[in-house]
């Protein structure tokens, strides 16, 4: 196809596509989806190789958040049956840290639910990373804690936090259809206010909210106009108890043709395959990894995902090798951006942004938290969202409620069962 041969073209030189160019990419059919992913591969292989990144999610506090996103489990008024606890000890949230570092994670994501965090829930965060990084010295931490207030995400990254996750989640000309109580603005705001304080912006989206092609689109040409170094792609995963809960749209097909546009717009950032890639991608899922180099080991926020164990082999199963803590993740024109003041994680360090439309010349990161974050859920957001498949079964009908597909999180942080990583 003449349309993926420009893709690659412009994925090699991290040069902007046109809009009308994604949206071609979603529109194509299932008879072109093996083409779609394997062009997707070719611009994946040249910036990151067959590497795959491993990220664990830590909840640290969980459920009753008070604001009201419709997708959200943890949302104000959620009747799902999710655990809630209060925050976890820097000791607690470790020994939770360090079941992922064993598993082979390279980043915690350290989440908490509510709508952004107090400056004394700032120093609670901060110690819990001293706590994380005494004992795993090279383990990149994100936080993923709401709106950011002024001076905040200066003392997270002083605290030795390398990455801050917030979610864009949606378009901006739909964002009010899916929460109330803040607005698409004062997301922008915080992954803005994390870039400027040198922390390495994570930021993503949440796709089978009922959004269309166009608002897709949006979404992820305002992620790479954000210069987000990782992208979540999340999958709404519609928990009983929510207002989104009959909310089952996606196909295999059209997850694999999502993350490829999000590959596409966004060649030389880590996009990241989060929350819901059990329940929607299903058997899929290892031919999502010649698109995404990197996903979430594990559990999620508030639901279980597959078992870590069959994470690792479905990478190794897939011919691809699981990144290691000394390797950048980033490509060096993308990592070595970082300003003095940043650096963590291949932070762009507001350079430019993400193979800004201007071609190879000009270069430039959702199971989200306390609403309105990303980091797999925080807060209860997409990746929050997460759930494991026990067998894979047809495709949803839409309207239908699927409590067979989402398995409730009772183990790791905040119960005294054993996580799974």
């Amino acid at each position: 196809m003449d349309l993926l041969n420009t893709l690659v073209d412009k994925g090699l030189r991290r040069e902007l596509p046109t809009r009308e160019e994604a949206l071609a990419v979603l529109a194509t059919s299932d008879d072109e989806l093996l083409d779609v992913v394997a062009a997707a591969g070719k611009v994946r292989r040249q910036w990151f190789g067959r590497r795959v990144k491993l990220n664990y999610l830590v909840n640290l506090k969980s459920g009753l958040c008070p604001e009201d996103c419709s997708y959200c489990s943890q949302r104000l008024g959620s009747k799902a049956e999710i655990l809630k606890y209060t925050w976890l000890k820097p000791e607690e949230a470790s020994q939770a840290a360090a079941a992922g570092v064993a598993g082979g994670a390279k980043r915690v994501c350290l989440v908490a639910s509510g709508r952004g965090p107090t400056d004394r829930d700032v120093e609670r965060v901060g110690r819990t990373i001293e706590a994380i990084k005494e004992q795993n010295e090279d383990i990149e931490v994100c936080a993923c804690l709401g709106l950011l207030s002024d001076g905040q995400a200066e003392k997270l990254r002083e605290a030795g936090a390398d990455a801050y996750n917030h979610n864009l989640n949606t378009s901006e000309a739909t964002y009010g259809q899916i929460t109330k109580t803040h607005t698409y603005a004062d997301r922008v705001d915080t992954v803005e206010k994390a870039h400027a304080a040198g922390l390495s912006a994570c930021s993503g989206l949440i796709a089978g909210m009922g959004e269309t092609d166009e608002d897709l689109v949006d979404v992820v040409f305002s992620l790479r106009e954000l210069d987000a170094d990782s992208v979540p792609v999340n999958f709404l995963i519609p928990f009983e108890g929510t207002p989104l809960a009959k909310e089952w749209n996606l196909t295999p097909q059209r997850c694999l043709r999502i993350l490829a546009m999000a590959r596409f717009v966004c060649p030389d950032v880590e996009v990241r395959l989060a929350g819901g890639r059990e329940v929607h991608l299903r058997s899929l899922q290892p031919l999502a990894l010649n698109i995404v180099n990197s996903i979430f080991l594990g559990d999620y926020l508030t639901s279980e995902g597959q078992a870590g164990q069959a994470d690792l082999d479905m990478i190794a199963d897939a011919g691809f090798e699981v990144e290691g803590a000394g390797t950048t993740t980033l490509p060096a024109h993308r990592s070595d951006a970082a300003t003095p003041a940043g650096g963590g994680c291949g932070s762009g360090g507001g350079a430019s942004l993400c193979g800004s439309g201007a071609g190879a010349a000009s270069d430039t990161d959702a199971d989200a938290a306390g609403c309105g974050s990303a980091c797999g859920g925080c807060s209860g957001h997409a990746h929050a969202e997460a759930a494991p498949v026990a067998a894979q079964p047809a495709q949803a009908e839409p309207g239908a409620l699927r409590s067979d597909l989402v398995a409730v999180r009772r183990r790791g942080a905040g119960t005294d069962i054993a996580p799974n990583a």
